[in-house]
């Protein structure tokens, strides 16, 4: 089994030393730094480099560079999705955003987990868990969403957040680790 068929199923895999792997991330971290160079007016160019990073263009995306991510093409993104300044999506598993999502700035989306014991960490290794986000989701800034996370639709996710573990839908979080703090009335 390859590096990259371990890191797709979520199993450790050599995520700084396999050749296949780095190349894949460098590529993505070029086409970043190009995106992130390109003047915020220039729609058609944006548009083109964020469609090679992720491998589509989702209807009505906004992002607001500079905007980073190890891979590009594990990031899915429903419609109508407003990604602000300064986000970060380690993607070397899936990340799936849903339709009207509003991020704001300096969130971070992790999907690595590193092993706890040195010498396996030492070696490289670590594993990548998918991140799942419903529709109508709202991050406030600086929120970290830690590997394997499922939260529902509807939620709102207060700023400094940090999301450990799965959010059912239509809760308002905030915390460390984020905590519910109750459920919100959709009207």
């Amino acid at each position: 089994m390859t590096e990259l068929e371990k890191m797709k199923l979520g199993m450790l895999y050599d995520a700084n030393n396999n050749p296949e792997i780095v190349k894949k991330r460098y590529e993505a971290f070029d086409l970043c730094f190009y995106l992130n160079q390109t003047l915020p007016t220039d729609m058609e160019k944006k548009n083109n480099l964020i469609k090679q990073i992720l491998g589509y263009l989702p209807e009505n995306l906004e992002i607001v560079t500079p905007f980073y991510c190890d891979y590009g093409k594990n990031i899915h993104l429903g419609n109508d999705v407003f990604i602000n300044l300064q986000c970060y999506f380690m993607d070397g598993a899936d990340i799936t955003i849903g339709n009207h999502a509003f991020i704001g700035p300096y969130c971070g989306f992790y999907t690595a987990a590193h092993p706890i014991d040195y010498s396996n960490r030492n070696k490289g290794l670590e594993k990548a868990l998918p991140i799942v986000v419903g529709d109508n989701c709202w991050f406030g800034a600086n929120v970290s969403v830690m590997p394997g996370v499922t939260i529902g639709s509807g939620c709102v996710i207060a700023a400094g957040s940090v999301v450990t573990h799965d959010i059912p839908e239509n809760s308002m979080i905030a915390g460390v680790p984020a905590k519910v703090i109750k459920t919100i009335i959709q009207e």
